[in-house]
C-alpha cells in the first residue's frame, strides 16, 4: 500500500528536537515506515516555501494531522492567527484524522492563545501530555498502532481471521462453496449436509468476522480473491538452464482461490517434467511415472500457499529448472520450528489456521506435521536426492530432478518403454505427446486427466485436449455431441503412429 502522509504541525523553533526525533523514528521503525511518511515543512527546499499557502496545502494532502502544542503560540498573521492554529483549523474543517500531544503538565506559562487552542482541541483529541521526546515517541507509536488496528491495516489475531476490507458476502461464490461441501463430505465426512447454505458453511468454518467475510473466506471461496489480496497470486516459470535467465520459455501468473492456485501451479510443473509410460503386462491400467512424484510437487506448492505470509507484497513463486524445482513463499518458520526439526517428527503449526482447515477437509493437506517428512520419503523412493529447505528472504523448498532411468524402487508395474519431456519438439508440444502416450482405447476426459495426475480441468483442456484434437492426434467418439456426458477420446491413425514412435524411441 502507499504510505499514509502524516503532517507534523507545531511551532518549529520550540519543537525542533521533537520534530527531528519523530521524523527519524517514523522513517526508521520497521513497522511504521511501511505505513507512514512524515511531512516536515523545514525539509522543503527554501525556494519552494511559499509560507502563506504551502502548509495549508500540505494539511489538505495529508491523511493524518499530528499537532504538537507547547508554550509558544507562534508568529501571528495580519488576523492574529498563527500557522499552528491555521493548520489545526484546516485539518478540522477537512475532517482529517487528528492526534494532539501537549508538552508540559501545567498551562500557567503558555501563551493565552495557545491555552485557548488546547481548550479548542479538547480532551478527545489530546492523546497525551509529554515532557521528553522519548515520551512523545512512545505516545505517538501507541496512537498510530491503534489507528492501524482500527482501520484493519494490522491485526492482533491471525491474518486469515481478520475481516477482508471492502469485501462482502456478495463477493463469495456460492457454487464454489457447494463444490467444497461435496468434496469435504466425501473426503473427511464433513458434518454439514450438501444442501447447507453458504452462510451456514462460513459460520461452521469460522470464516465470518462480525458478519463480514474474513481473508480466509475470500481466499477460499472468493469470486476474484486477487481483487482484495493482490499478491495472493502464484507465479510459475520454467527455465531450460539452472539459473534464472531470459528469455523465459514459459511463464504464467495464476489467480483464483487457493484451491485453483494449487491445482494450476501443480499442473504447470507436471506438464513440464519427464514422464515414463509402461505397458499393460500386469493389468489393464497403463503405468505412468513422473520423474518427480506428484505428491512431492503438490506438497511443496500447497505448503507455500497455505503457510505464506499474506500480509506481504510478495507472491508464491514456482520455478522449474533443468536440475531442480524451487518453490518460494513470503513467510518463514514459526518460532517453535527449525530447519532441522522439519526432517524429524514435529507438530503442525499452521500460519493461517482458518485457511488450513478447509485444505485439510479436502485432503490438500494432512495437518499432522508430516508433510516435509513425506516429501523426503517419497523423494528417496523415487531415487531422488532429499529435498532442501531454507529460509532466505522467505521460505524456499528445493526438489532435485533426476535424469535417466526410473529408479527400481519406484512403485511401477510393467516395463518402462517411453519417455516424454516437457519441451516442444516440432509442431507437437510436450503436453500433447504425454496425452498421446497415455491414451489407450477410448478414455473419458476425466480418465485422461487422472492418468496424467492433473487436477485443473481448464488447464488440461487448453494445453492437452484441444491442441491434440486440432492436431488430429485424437478424436471424439461422439463427434456430433461434443458436450455429451458419455464423450470419450481415442487415438487417430496419426496419433497411433506418434505413440508408436514415442514408445520406440523414448524421445519427445
Amino acid at each position: 500500500m502507499k504510505p499514509l502522509r502524516l503532517f507534523i504541525s507545531s511551532v518549529q523553533k520550540e519543537f525542533a528536537a521533537e520534530r527531528k526525533a519523530l521524523r527519524d523514528y517514523l522513517r526508521g521503525d520497521a513497522l511504521l515506515r511501511r505505513f507512514f511518511e512524515p511531512f516536515l515543512f523545514e525539509e522543503m527546499p527554501a525556494a519552494d516555501r511559499r509560507v502563506d499557502a504551502v502548509y495549508l496545502d500540505e494539511v489538505a494532502a495529508c491523511d493524518i494531522y499530528v499537532g504538537l502544542f507547547g508554550d509558544d503560540y507562534g508568529l501571528e498573521d495580519a488576523e492574529g492567527v498563527s500557522p499552528t492554529e491555521r493548520e489545526f483549523t484546516q485539518a478540522t474543517h477537512l475532517n482529517k484524522y487528528r492526534l494532539i500531544f501537549v508538552k508540559g503538565a501545567t498551562d500557567e506559562k503558555r501563551h493565552p492563545k495557545m491555552r485557548a487552542l488546547i481548550g479548542q482541541a479538547g480532551g478527545e483529541l489530546i492523546r497525551r501530555r509529554f515532557v521528553s521526546p522519548a515520551e512523545l515517541i512512545g505516545a505517538l507509536y501507541a496512537a498510530l498502532v491503534q489507528y492501524l488496528e482500527d482501520h484493519e491495516l494490522i491485526r492482533n489475531g491471525p491474518f486469515d481471521a481478520a475481516p477482508c476490507a471492502r469485501a462482502t458476502l456478495a463477493d463469495l461464490d456460492e457454487e464454489r462453496m457447494a463444490t467444497f461441501l461435496r468434496r469435504a463430505r466425501r473426503a473427511r465426512g464433513f458434518p454439514l449436509p450438501e444442501e447447507a447454505t453458504g452462510a451456514e458453511l462460513l459460520a461452521h468454518l469460522n470464516l465470518l468476522n462480525e458478519g463480514r467475510p474474513s481473508h480466509a473466506a475470500v481466499l477460499l471461496f472468493g469470486r476474484q480473491p486477487q481483487r482484495f489480496l493482490i499478491s495472493s497470486e502464484v507465479k510459475c516459470a520454467h527455465f531450460h538452464g539452472t539459473e534464472v535467465a531470459k528469455p523465459i520459455p514459459s511463464y504464467q501468473v495464476y489467480k483464483g482461490t487457493v484451491f485453483d492456485l494449487v491445482d494450476q501451479a501443480v499442473d504447470f510443473v507436471m506438464s513440464r517434467i519427464n514422464l515414463w509410460v509402461g505397458t499393460r503386462a500386469e493389468g489393464p491400467q497403463v503405468p505412468v511415472v513422473y520423474e518427480i512424484p506428484r505428491e512431492v510437487v503438490a506438497e511443496a506448492i500447497v505448503n507455500a500457499v497455505a503457510h505464506r505470509d499474506y500480509a506481504s507484497n510478495g507472491s508464491v513463486q514456482v520455478m522449474l529448472f533443468a536440475d531442480r524445482l524451487e518453490v518460494w513463499n513470503p513467510g518463514g518458520l514459526p518460532p517453535s520450528l527449525t530447519l532441522a526439526k522439519l526432517r524429524l517428527p514435529h507438530g503442525s503449526v499452521p500460519a493461517n489456521p482458518l485457511l488450513a482447515e478447509p485444505l485439510y477437509l479436502t485432503k490438500y493437506i494432512e495437518r499432522m506435521g508430516t508433510g516435509t517428512r513425506d516429501m523426503i520419503r517419497r523423494c528417496r523412493e523415487a531415487g531422488l536426492a532429499e529435498p532442501g529447505f531454507a529460509v532466505s528472504d522467505g521460505f524456499v523448498t528445493t526438489v532435485w530432478r533426476k535424469a535417466g532411468e526410473v529408479a527400481a524402487a519406484q512403485p511401477v508395474t510393467g516395463e518402462v518403454t517411453g519417455e516424454v519431456t516437457g519441451e516442444v519438439t516440432g509442431e507437437v508440444t510436450g503436453e500433447v505427446k504425454k496425452l498421446v502416450l497415455i491414451c489407450r482405447d477410448s478414455m473419458s476426459r476425466k480418465s485422461l486427466q487422472d492418468a496424467l495426475s492433473l487436477k485443473g480441468e481448464e488447464n488440461f483442456r487448453v494445453l492437452y485436449l484441444v491442441p491434440a484434437l486440432k492436431a488430429d492426434l485424437i478424436e471424439m467418439t461422439i463427434p456430433d455431441k461434443p458436450k455429451s456426458s458419455q464423450q470419450k477420446y481415442r487415438l487417430t491413425a496419426e496419433g497411433k503412429k506418434l505413440q508408436a514412435t514415442l514408445l520406440k524411441t523414448g524421445k519427445a
